[in-house]
């Protein structure tokens, strides 16, 4: 299918529609990077503020296995609209709630469910109007907006600092932000209903759909963005408590981190795409672990610090939009959604989850133990590219050794025949 009838396939402004309202709800989950700041001050330390993050783990679990069957009830647009209250109120409730501790985990867990559900149901609105040859590029363009977004919590902190006001003025900016996502997201349903672009009754998930993707080529994808989510969440929820045990300015990790990662996913991913996908995770994968190296090593040089920020958004970035693609064209035939919906499990589980584990390593052990575990992860990354290259090589190999057999078989026989006409 071609450019101008993808286009087509999303005319009326859906998909513009889809970017704002992703950007203005993922500010309510970038300020959440910002928790470790709210924490310090209220007298907490890194890992109740990874303990409060990671509250959110079990709702957004529950709410991505349990998004399909809402989608399902009442749209995909409609349910993401629902999850723009949930982010508004976490949003709010970490501005308002005074203390730390169970009252703050309580937030995280509403979070959790507002962050899961419409983290999971936003790639499949977009499976629904953009054909499969199409889909990393348009998912490259929403995710980018996510990240916009994302990145931009935390500068609306800084920001907001700078100002003399303090640090809840960032959530209370998150909530009216989510708001108005939710209320785009309405008017999206709206449209989409009446344009007839209302999926049937496929994206509930089952144990035995989910056994089927689990088989299927898509594991990879959905393993490698749960070690990606991760890497995110380590780096970017821990990132004011590196910046200010090196001496840094933090928000010049996410201007640099998000600047590369929109900009590669509007204007590089295009060409990124019609490369094979496993040579640019190869590629990709490999500067995701440069650049923690950078932020291990090189722990004094301001410069090296937006470089490594620089170097992730990239490799992060793009990883994220191929094996995104990925996850959705090597699904099982009719399992495209249940595939996203894991691959979005995934994802939540590492993003969320590992907090828990980086706070407690960074109190107990130090900020640089965190980043080594963090480069682990990314060696882990990089060998699952290597392994599937080899592999898909020794099947070539394989394929080419049978093609030969076959031929030299077929003229030994024509030899054999024509000498018994002799």
């Amino acid at each position: 299918m071609s450019d101008s009838i993808a286009r087509k396939k999303v005319d009326g402004g859906e998909f513009t529609v889809l970017c704002i309202g992703g950007f203005l709800l993922s500010i309510a989950y970038g300020v959440t990077f910002l928790i470790p700041v709210l924490v310090g001050q209220r007298g907490g330390d890194e890992a109740l503020a990874g303990l409060i993050i990671s509250a959110a783990t079990v709702s957004t679990v529950i709410l991505v296995i349990l998004s399909g069957h809402i989608a399902d009830a009442i749209g995909s647009a409609r349910a993401a609209a629902v999850s723009g209250l949930f982010l508004a109120a976490s949003a709010l409730g970490f501005a308002m709630v005074p203390s730390v501790g169970l009252s703050l985990m309580a937030v995280g867990f509403i979070l959790g469910i507002g962050w899961g559900t419409f983290y999971a149901l936003g790639p499949i609105l977009v499976a629904a109007i953009v054909e499969p040859e199409h889909r990393i590029r348009f998912f490259a363009l929403l995710s980018g907006s996510m990240m916009s977004g994302i990145g931009a919590g935390p500068i609306i902190g800084r920001i907001a600092t700078s100002w003399s006001m303090p640090i809840e003025a960032a959530f209370a900016f998150a909530f009216l932000a989510s708001l108005a996502g939710g209320a785009l997201y309405f008017l999206l349903h709206i449209r989409l209903t009446k344009a007839g672009k209302i999926l049937p009754h496929v994206n509930k998930i089952s144990f035995g759909s989910a056994r089927e993707v689990i088989g299927s080529q898509a594991i990879y994808s959905i393993i490698m963005v749960g070690i990606g989510g991760a890497i995110f969440g380590g780096l970017s929820s821990f990132q004011t408590s590196y910046a200010k045990a090196h001496g840094f300015d933090y928000s010049l990790f996410f201007i640099g981190f998000m600047s590369a990662a929109i900009l590669s996913r509007l204007f590089v991913a295009g060409y990124v795409v019609k490369k094979d996908p496993l040579y640019s995770l190869l590629v990709l994968t490999s500067l995701t672990l440069a650049s923690i190296l950078l932020f291990l090593m090189l722990t004094s040089n301001q410069l090296a610090y937006l470089g490594g920020a620089t170097m992730l958004g990239v490799g992060y970035g793009l990883t994220y939009s191929v094996i995104n693609g990925l996850a959705a064209n090597e699904a099982p035939t009719g399992l495209m959604p249940q595939s996203l919906l894991l691959f979005s499990l995934a994802y939540s589980i590492g993003v969320f989850g590992f907090p828990l584990i980086a706070g407690n390593l960074i109190v107990s052990s130090g900020i640089q133990t965190m980043l080594c575990v963090l480069l682990l992860l990314a060696v882990l990354n990089l060998a699952i590219v290597l392994f599937r290259v080899a592999h898909r090589a020794t099947q070539e190999r394989n394929k080419a050794s049978v093609r030969d057999n076959y031929k030299h078989s077929m003229t030994g026989d024509r030899g054999r025949r024509g000498a018994g006409q002799v």
